[in-house]
């Protein structure tokens, strides 16, 4: 009998029609292509604050063997961006300690396409990770500090000289690094999302930061992030850490955006993709730059609510 893992899948499923589409067909994707680590257990955290998953997408997931492991969260602390999502992650990651040598942490609106071969990192390295897709609230690195990240280095108490520079996704734009929290592979030993869950709930309140939500909402939404990449400079050296290629996280509602060299003729040549909700759109299968063979599998796949 297996007494430890080497990979273990984990995503948090919201008791809403789209956090429950997205899961099921991310799981449904790992089990379909993810090659040798299709059979690799999935954990679906599931936050209680009241309302349920219906009783169709537990029983799709549960035939999919993935385990659902519900959670408590205050509902106010859940309504702040991605709080819900933190505490699933330092709540994975300790379940995961000695059970698992690496937890891949994916946003539910992953879509895995192929067997993710980087996923299982190099033995001298402890995380992988993909930048984040454009700039949006990220630091460019050639240029001051602004407030916002300011604060984030002093609370994360980064050391100058673990900065580098980093390309986003879509824009190649250069960043100080701001790695994206939707994709990330760890070793549940480091304890980083720990480190992430701690840092988060000790400061994100602060009236400091609480200013700058005022001025701009987009430093409310993704203060995780930043504090993510403020966390990981922290406890990491850069060559600790791994950056996988670009055809893995690929946003594929930035396709028509993307000016790197990298851009794919078609979603096919890719490993995993991130999407926002593709299918919301009528004319979708009009629209993806897919093979027919792909749109196939994701319209059969497509819950039917």
């Amino acid at each position: 009998m297996k007494t430890r893992e080497e990979l273990i899948f984990t995503t948090v499923v919201y008791p809403t029609e789209w956090s429950e589409t997205n899961a099921l067909l991310m799981v449904e994707s790992i089990r379909a292509f993810a090659g040798s680590l299709s059979q690799a257990p999935i954990w679906c955290f599931v936050p209680q604050y009241g309302k349920k998953l219906t009783a169709r997408a537990v029983d799709r997931l549960t035939k999919l063997d993935a385990t659902l492991m519900p959670y408590d969260i205050e509902l106010e602390v859940a309504r702040f961006f991605f709080a819900a999502d933190i505490r699933a992650a330092g709540l994975a990651e300790s379940t995961a300690t000695g059970k698992t040598d690496l937890l891949v942490w994916l946003n539910s609106n992953t879509i895995i396409l192929k067997e993710p071969h980087a996923f299982i990192l190099r033995d001298d390295k402890n995380m992988g990770y993909r930048p984040v897709h454009h700039t949006n609230v990220g630091s460019v690195y050639d240029t001051p500090l602004d407030p916002f990240w300011t604060l984030v280095y002093n609370y994360c108490n980064v050391p100058e000289d673990r900065v580098f520079p980093m390309e986003a996704h879509i824009d190649g734009q250069n960043l100080r690094p701001y790695f994206n929290a939707g994709m990330l592979i760890i070793r549940p030993d480091k304890k980083l999302f720990k480190a992430w869950h701690d840092t988060f709930f000790k400061v994100y309140q602060e009236p400091d930061l609480q200013n700058l939500y005022k001025q701009d909402e987009r430093y409310m939404i993704f203060i995780h992030q930043a504090l993510l990449s403020g966390i990981i400079l922290k406890i990491f050296k850069q060559d600790e850490i791994q950056e996988l290629p670009s055809i893995y996280n690929y946003p594929v509602h930035l396709h028509g955006e993307d000016v790197t060299t990298n851009r794919p003729a078609i979603l096919d040549e890719l490993i995993t993709i991130r999407h926002e909700g593709f299918y919301q759109d009528p004319d979708w299968q009009q629209k993806m730059p897919a093979t027919d063979t792909l749109k196939q599998w994701l319209i059969e796949k497509l819950p039917k609510y």
